[in-house]
C-alpha cells in the first residue's frame, strides 16, 4: 500500500511539474493524486470508519487554509474594485527594475511580518499588476514576492503557520525568535535580491489603468482611501484576533470579510443595482481564480494521505537513524518542506522531539522554524504563499524552477549559515 500511495504522489507531482509539456491543468492532476491517494489508503485498510474519520479530520484542517485564503483573495479584490491599491503604486514613483524590485522585496518582508506570507503575497503580488505591464518581468518580480513573505514570515511567530505551530506548541517564544532570526531571515531574501539585482537592467512600463466608469463611479479618493485603511486594518487584526479569542485564522478573516463588505454596502447604498455590481463581494468573488483553490485542495489532501499512513513520521523517523546530525536533519526538513507540505514535516517533528529533552527555545526548534519557513520557496508549491501566486499570476512550475529555485535555493543557505554562525559566536 504505502509503495503504491508513494508511486502515485511522486507522478502527479511530476504531472503538475510538466503541466505544460502534457497539456493537462495542474488541478485536475492534483485533485486527481489526492483523491487516489486517499482511495488507495482506503481499499488496503481493513477498518474503514477510521480512515473515513481521518479524512474528515484533514479535510477540516484544509478547509480552514481553503477559507482563509478565499477570504483573504475576496478582500484584495474588493480592495482593488475601489482603486484602493492605487494610493500605494502612486507613492511608489520608480520606474527602475531593481530599484523597484529592493522596494516590492522590503514591503512584502516586513508586511509579512505582522500578517502571514500568504495574505501578504496577495496583497503583493495584486500591488505589482499595478506597477509592471510586461508579464515576464513581473512573473520575476512574483518570484521575489515569496522569497520575501516566506523570509518575513520566519521570525515571527504569526508571520509563518509553523512557527505559529511551533509558538503554540510551547517550543519557542516571541521575543527570542524575533531576536536570533530576524538577520537570518533578512540575509535569506537579501542574498536572491543581490544576485537578481546584476541581472536585471533597464526599466519597467507601468500597467494601463483602467479609466472606467468603475473608476469614475468611485467618490475620488475617498472611497479608495475607506477600503484601503479597512482592508489593511481587517487583514492586520487577524493574528490580534487569533491571539485574543484562541480562534484559528479563518475565523479572524471571515469576521474581516464581512466588514469589509459592509463598509462597501454603505458606501454605495445610494446607487441602483447596475452601478453597485462591480464592488459586490458577487462581482469579487467572479473575479477570483478558483481553479488555484481547488489546486491548493488536492495538494493538501494528498499531503494528508501521505501524513495518515505514517509515511512522513517514517521519513522523520528514518532522517533521525539514518543522519544523526540534527542540524543536517533540520536543513533536509527546511528542503523537503519544499516538495511535501511544512506543516506535517514540523508536526511530525514536534512529535519526534520532547520537550522535556529539547526544552522551549532550544536550537533545535530555532533553527527548524527558520528552515521550514524559508525552504518552500524552493519551489513555487513549497509554500501557501507560492500555490496563490502560482494561481494568480498563471505561473508554470518549471519556469519557477529555472527562474527563481536557484536564487531561493542560495538565499536558504546563507540564511542557514548565518544562524548557525551568530549561534556558535552566542553560545
Amino acid at each position: 500500500m504505502h509503495i503504491l500511495i508513494i508511486s502515485i504522489f511522486v507522478i502527479g507531482y511530476l504531472a503538475i511539474a510538466l503541466e505544460h509539456p502534457i497539456k493537462i491543468n495542474k488541478t485536475a492532476t492534483a485533485l486527481l493524486t489526492g483523491v487516489l491517494c486517499w482511495t488507495t489508503y482506503m481499499i488496503f485498510s481493513s477498518e474503514k470508519t477510521p480512515v473515513l474519520q481521518e479524512l474528515s479530520h484533514h479535510l477540516g484542517a484544509v478547509s480552514e487554509i481553503l477559507f482563509f485564503l478565499l477570504g483573504a483573495m475576496t478582500i484584495v479584490e474588493l480592495i482593488d474594485a475601489h482603486q484602493g491599491f492605487k494610493l500605494i503604486t502612486d507613492r511608489i514613483t520608480s520606474r527602475d527594475k531593481v530599484t523597484l524590485l529592493w522596494t516590492i522585496a522590503f514591503i512584502t518582508f516586513f508586511l509579512s511580518s505582522v500578517l502571514d506570507n500568504l495574505t501578504s503575497a496577495i496583497v503583493m503580488v495584486s500591488v505589482i499588476r499595478k506597477l509592471i505591464k510586461d508579464e515576464e518581468a513581473r512573473k520575476l518580480f512574483a518570484g521575489i514576492v515569496i522569497i520575501a513573505a516566506n523570509a518575513g514570515g520566519a521570525w515571527t511567530p504569526i508571520g509563518d503557520v509553523t512557527t505559529t505551530m511551533l509558538w503554540i506548541g510551547g517550543q519557542i517564544t516571541t521575543m527570542n525568535i524575533i531576536k536570533v532570526l530576524f538577520i537570518p531571515s533578512l540575509i535569506s531574501l537579501l542574498i536572491p535580491l543581490i544576485y537578481m539585482s546584476y541581472h536585471l537592467k533597464g526599466s519597467v512600463k507601468k500597467a494601463q489603468e483602467k479609466e472606467t466608469q468603475i473608476h469614475e463611479a468611485v467618490n475620488q479618493k475617498q472611497h479608495s482611501r475607506i477600503m484601503l485603511i479597512t482592508g489593511f486594518s481587517v487583514l492586520l487584526g487577524v493574528p490580534i484576533f487569533k491571539t485574543i479569542t484562541h480562534m484559528p485564522p479563518y475565523m479572524g478573516i471571515l469576521l474581516g470579510l464581512s466588514i469589509v463588505w459592509i463598509v462597501s454596502e454603505i458606501l454605495h447604498s445610494g446607487k441602483d443595482e447596475e452601478e453597485r455590481k462591480p464592488f459586490t463581494v458577487a462581482h469579487a468573488l467572479s473575479k477570483i481564480d478558483t481553479s488555484s483553490i481547488l489546486f491548493f485542495l488536492g495538494i493538501l489532501i494528498a499531503i494528508s494521505a501521505l501524513e495518515s499512513t505514517h509515511l512522513l513520521t517514517g521519513l522523520a523517523t528514518w532522517m533521525d537513524k539514518t543522519i544523526g546530525n540534527q542540524d543536517i536533519i533540520v536543513v533536509v526538513i527546511g528542503l523537503a518542506s519544499a516538495v511535501i507540505d511544512n506543516v506535517p514535516l514540523v508536526a511530525a517533528s514536534m512529535g519526534m522531539y520532547d520537550l522535556t529533552a529539547f526544552p522551549t527555545d532550544s536550537k533545535i526548534w530555532e533553527f527548524m522554524a527558520y528552515c521550514a519557513g524559508t525552504g518552500g520557496s524552493v519551489l513555487i508549491i513549497g509554500s501557501a504563499a507560492g500555490v496563490a501566486v502560482m494561481g494568480m499570476e498563471k505561473i508554470d512550475f518549471l519556469w519557477y524552477m529555472r527562474k527563481i529555485s536557484f536564487t531561493a535555493l542560495l538565499g536558504y543557505f546563507a540564511g542557514v549559515g548565518a544562524y548557525l554562525l551568530i549561534y556558535a559566536l552566542v553560545h
